[in-house]
């Protein structure tokens, strides 16, 4: 029965669960190539005679999804990421490492990607954003799709013994495997809500917002400002708040000799979930500061707030640039 399901419609389901991944939606490929593969070892008359076939649909429906991001960051440029950061909290350091990856290596981080969790989607519209060449795109995307899609098949290849023990042992389950299936993915899907209602409480306890800030900006003794944003980023949005001294967190050492641990220190990033910032806060205050905030919505939320930004600007001499010394607008 499986057997005569996979012949059939083996290629489209690949396909279409190939396009969905590659547009985003929760639901993985690579166990379906994987099943897929399993199969064709299995059942070589039948369904191995399809398998270029697949690996053919698996690359052109990664191209098709991947081009409508592409498209998007290449109209709406640094705002695509922001959206797909506030899709996940885990997206805000991913977009930070896609974003230094890929001012490392242009282009050719797509010809990888694909093999690293949360790289792909968001290394495709940054090609987008920086006016990455459509034709080179393609070129780097396809090689990147048929890698992976050659993976999966041949991972299924290797371990279709082990599928086939599989489906016989849910064969001996019989109706009994659906809810059991359905009870450890809605188990798993609890575990991952609970998680981010836990993280937003602790979250929400320890953030400054914007109106807080520019207060203290206008007073006496002013915070220590930190933007700890990509480089990759400050050149999509080249505006910081103004005062804000660079930081980049994965030289933590440098950063706690450079500050005294009295001083009150505010740190912002680009993305509405804060997650990069409220990481450094945390860091800073095991290693003994005082007072470190995370800036409630980051740079995005002081735009918002009608608050001014600055240029960048390279003071000469020094580890850590700052921006032009702007004055904050009055309310």
């Amino acid at each position: 029965m499986l057997q005569d399901l996979v012949a059939r419609y083996g290629p489209a389901l690949v396909f279409v669960n190939a396009l969905a991944a590659s547009l985003g939606l929760p639901v993985p490929a690579m166990p379906t190539l994987v099943l897929f593969g399993a199969m064709a070892a299995l059942h070589p008359a039948s369904i191995g005679a399809q398998i270029l076939l697949v690996l053919a649909l698996a690359v052109i429906a990664s191209v098709i999804g991947d081009s409508v991001w592409f498209l998007a960051g290449r109209v709406y440029g640094g705002a695509t990421l922001k959206t797909l950061c506030r899709l996940s909290l885990s997206r805000d350091t991913c977009v930070k490492k896609t974003e230094r990856f890929f001012g490392r290596w242009g282009v050719r981080v797509l010809t990888v990607s694909k093999l690293v969790p949360g790289l792909s989607l968001l290394s495709v519209p940054m090609a987008g954003a920086v006016g990455t060449p459509y034709r080179a795109f393609v070129a780097h995307d396809g090689i990147g799709a048929a890698i992976w899609a050659t993976l999966g098949l041949g991972v299924g290849v290797l371990v279709s013994r082990q599928v086939d023990w599989l489906f016989a042992g849910i064969a001996r389950l019989g109706h009994a495997s659906l809810p059991v299936i359905a009870a450890l993915l809605a188990l798993y899907a609890a575990y991952r809500w609970f998680r981010r209602r836990a993280f937003m409480r602790k979250l929400a306890e320890a953030r400054i917002d914007v109106d807080e800030l520019y207060a203290l900006m206008l007073g006496e003794t002013a915070p220590v400002i930190l933007d700890i944003r990509s480089d990759e980023k400050r050149r999509l949005d080249p505006y910081v708040i103004p005062g804000a001294r660079f930081a980049d967190e994965r030289k933590l050492d440098e950063i706690v000799a450079a500050y005294s641990p009295k001083q009150k220190i505010v740190i912002y990033c680009s993305c509405p979930n804060e997650v990069s910032a409220a990481w450094m806060a945390k860091k800073m205050t095991e290693a003994g500061f005082l007072d470190v905030l995370p800036l409630k919505g980051g740079i995005d939320a002081w735009r918002d707030a009608g608050r001014t930004v600055a240029m960048l600007q390279t003071q000469a001499g020094d580890d850590h640039p700052a921006a032009g010394q702007s004055t904050p607008r009055a309310a």
